[in-house]
């Protein structure tokens, strides 16, 4: 499907010299006799890459055929993480590269959104926030647990994230996957 350079509004999908990628931002400027420019930021959803591209006139893109399926996350063997459909049992194997600093948002049994192009997974999409469990943090002082304070905290996954002095180790909080900053802690 044929996609004109005024059609890539952010979050439009479209392929570029082979390639999938996703548009983060968009500006169009009109020239004189209806011509316009129309600058972007696109990531590659192969390479994670941003960039910034100009598109002219007339100029015809192709839509990106990507789909998306619930998968389940399994294990990873530190090369690569094994995710399975839970509706056809198929099982996909993705590379630690392609999943980055996400690993540390995902423990076993998760169910994420896996994306396809041309029938090879090119991305995981990981929930906004995720509830994780404290697993080691130094104790507060009494009478230092004001908000205001942070300390260091590890969580389930392996990485470290700061939270507030009233954070105890066996809490389960949420952490935004985008900036791995502490949301709230989760009431049992």
């Amino acid at each position: 499907m044929a996609l004109s350079i005024t059609e890539l509004k952010k979050g439009t999908l479209f392929q570029w010299e082979g390639k999938p990628f996703r548009v983060v931002d968009y500006k169009q400027k009109v020239m004189g006799r209806g011509g316009s420019i129309v600058n972007v930021r696109i990531k590659g959803l192969l390479d994670g890459k941003v960039l910034d591209k100009t598109f002219k006139g007339n100029e015809q893109l192709e839509g990106a055929d990507v789909t998306t399926q619930t998968v389940q996350y399994l294990y990873n063997d530190g090369a690569n993480f094994f995710f399975m459909n839970g509706d056809s049992f198929e099982q996909f194997e993705v590379s630690a590269d392609l999943i980055g600093d996400g690993a540390g948002y995902i423990k076993e049994g998760d169910h994420l959104q896996l994306q396809f192009f041309n029938n090879q997974p090119i991305s995981v999409e990981l929930p906004k926030n995720v509830p994780l469990k404290v697993t080691y943090t130094e104790t507060a002082v009494k009478g230092d647990t004001s908000t205001s304070i942070s300390k260091d905290a590890t969580l389930e996954t392996g990485i470290a994230i700061k939270v507030p002095a009233f954070i105890k180790q066996g809490d389960t909080i949420s952490v935004d996957t985008a900036t791995g900053a502490y949301r709230e802690r989760i009431k049992q």
